[in-house]
């Protein structure tokens, strides 16, 4: 699986190099692992001494592929686009079980905090964005931040007083448990296997599922999935549970029947479409930046 995801990852990012508006920070220490423990800061070279709103991107991959490199191009246009932002790479299934993801992901929001006068992060504004496998662990990771009965069942805290401004949801599992066919024919149940150290205990099942932890304290949420997503049936349940709890969401369904997208479409920088959703979602946030709290809702 993952010499096969890695061939047409190679195959997207043929070409593209660093823009040279763009400055980078590359293979920081965020932990204890030597490998895994890595992350780089991409900036505009032309906010240089300025404090920028930051987005931290979790990554996709089935839980059990991926790392920073994947990701260098898509997280380099976001920070054209204004933002610091911090791309990293984190312990995967099967070698590491869950929550060693999620620990991961609040060692980074912890690094984030203690470095931020060094690069230049607003931690007023901080933004989260996660892909498939990845905005399951954003939508767990947000329920810690939101949740002290839910984060107590983690062996680790948050920052005191943490909760990213707003987090981009794109092409998601948010019920991973059930069962999702993609190309390839693996499902999210075999990979749920790699993860999960009971492979899906009743204990596990209370754990993981996003839908399930959506409360009202959490930040407002550009979803976005596209017709042609494996995983697009995902989206509507969580749309609609965070509805129920009265949390701000916009919702975006890109393609059509006679244009469709696939799955995590928007990590293709040099193609319109990714363009397109990444311009909305970075936009959504700047918006987010200017909109007081408070009035739930979704469009």
């Amino acid at each position: 699986m993952r010499a096969e995801w890695s061939v047409n990852d190679a195959k997207r990012d043929a070409g593209l190099t660093t823009p040279e508006t763009v400055e980078r920070f590359d293979g920081l220490a965020y932990g204890p692992d030597p490998v895994w423990n890595r992350l780089d800061v991409y900036r505009p070279k032309c906010e240089r001494g300025n404090r920028l709103p930051v987005i931290v991107s979790i990554h996709g991959g089935g839980w059990v592929y991926g790392d920073k490199e994947l990701y260098q191009f898509y997280c380099m246009s976001l920070a054209g686009r204004g933002f610091a932002v911090v791309n990293f790479t984190y312990r995967l299934a099967p070698e590491f079980k869950f929550p060693a993801q999620l620990e991961d992901t609040n060692r980074v929001m912890e690094w984030v905090y203690a470095n931020c006068e060094t690069y230049g992060f607003d931690l007023d504004n901080i933004f989260m964005v996660g892909d498939s496998a990845g905005a399951h662990l954003l939508g767990l990771y947000t329920a810690i931040c939101t949740s002290p009965e839910y984060a107590a069942r983690y062996p680790f805290k948050a920052p005191q007083g943490f909760v990213p401004r707003a987090i981009g949801m794109n092409c998601g599992a948010y019920e991973p448990l059930a069962e999702v066919e993609h190309e390839g024919g693996s499902t999210n149940l075999e990979l749920m296997e790699d993860l999960l150290p009971e492979k899906g205990s009743q204990k596990e099942r209370e754990l993981i599922n996003v839908t399930d932890h959506v409360n009202s304290s959490f930040p407002p949420v550009y979803l976005m999935t596209a017709v042609g997503d494996f995983c697009m049936d995902q989206a509507p349940g969580l749309r609609e549970k965070l509805k129920e709890a009265g949390v701000y969401c916009e919702y975006k369904l890109y393609g059509d029947q006679e244009h469709p997208l696939y799955h995590v479409f928007h990590l293709t920088v040099q193609e319109a479409e990714g363009q397109l959703c990444n311009d909305e979602e970075c936009g959504f946030f700047r918006r987010m930046m200017k909109r007081g709290g408070g009035d739930g809702g979704s469009v």
